[in-house]
């Protein structure tokens, strides 16, 4: 598959979804990424920007090209680049199985929850690999949604996430995908190879995160899908709607969320 198909839709309200997981998870997932002053940086699959306006912030002297294949998730990039202020973003539109750029144009490249949307994600490592100059890095960063565990236990929360993990795969996509990056990107021919989990855990100590992450995040993600699960016969909608509820639940005072990141890092 060329491009990326994705299963959250291009709503404005998935647009705030990913900001509020940008800022919520900018630490966890991008303090240990910063780029020296005039690295060329190559972000492959930037969407509407919520990580591209992370990354420009950590690396103000990098010199970062952002290209997607949604001209609508540019434009919306673009603009919150633009209203932040940044100024070393280039935005292009592109596929990153069919890139125009040549051998060796970077120095680093960075994807971050974009391999999980793709049919032939090791075909996409592959492909940019040699865009990268000997010895430039790459990073990689995905999620996987059957880390998440949480308190209260829920059957019908567990059965609507399931419905997600079974709707992106019937899209070509992996939301299980964060287990196998050490095999994806070694497998495609990048050298020294390291993962990191990351894990975000959110209890009543952490307000913050069970706002920004339980409810904001990860909760909003699985009910975006709501409507094609019960469309499609996956769950009753009264199903769906204890399954979401008690999603909601876990981030009360007595409830608690755990949920498994996987950062990947590797050289040419």
């Amino acid at each position: 598959m060329s491009g990326r198909k994705y299963v959250h839709g291009y709503t404005e309200r998935e647009a705030e979804r990913l900001s509020d997981q940008g800022e919520t998870l900018a630490g966890l997932l991008h303090d240990d990424t910063r780029y020296p002053a005039g690295s060329r940086v190559l972000e492959a699959g930037c969407g509407t920007g919520a990580q591209t306006v992370i990354l420009a912030r950590n690396s103000p002297d990098a010199r970062i090209t952002s290209v997607d294949i949604s001209q609508i998730s540019l434009d919306a990039a673009s603009k919150r680049v633009k209203a932040e202020g940044i100024t070393n973003v280039t935005f292009e539109e592109g596929d990153i199985f069919d890139l125009h750029y040549g051998p060796g144009s970077f120095d680093h490249i960075f994807l971050c929850f974009v391999l999980e949307h793709l049919a032939e994600p090791r075909g996409a490592l592959e492909r940019l690999r040699p865009l990268l100059r000997e010895g430039g890095t790459i990073t990689v960063i995905e999620g996987d949604h059957g880390s998440a565990y949480f308190h209260p236990d829920s059957t019908h929360a567990r059965r609507a996430i399931g419905c997600l993990v079974d709707l992106q795969r019937e899209m070509g996509g992996n939301a299980l995908i964060g287990r196998e990056l050490y095999p994806l990107v070694a497998g495609a021919g990048y050298r020294d190879v390291y993962v990191s989990p990351r894990m975000v855990y959110a209890d009543a100590s952490r307000p913050d995160l069970a706002r920004g992450f339980t409810e904001l995040t990860f909760t909003a993600m699985v009910e975006g899908v709501g409507d094609e699960a019960v469309n499609r016969g996956m769950m009753s909608r009264e199903d769906w709607e204890r399954g979401i509820r008690d999603l909601y639940r876990t981030s009360r005072s007595d409830g608690v969320f755990c949920y498994t990141f996987f950062k990947a890092t590797g050289r040419r």
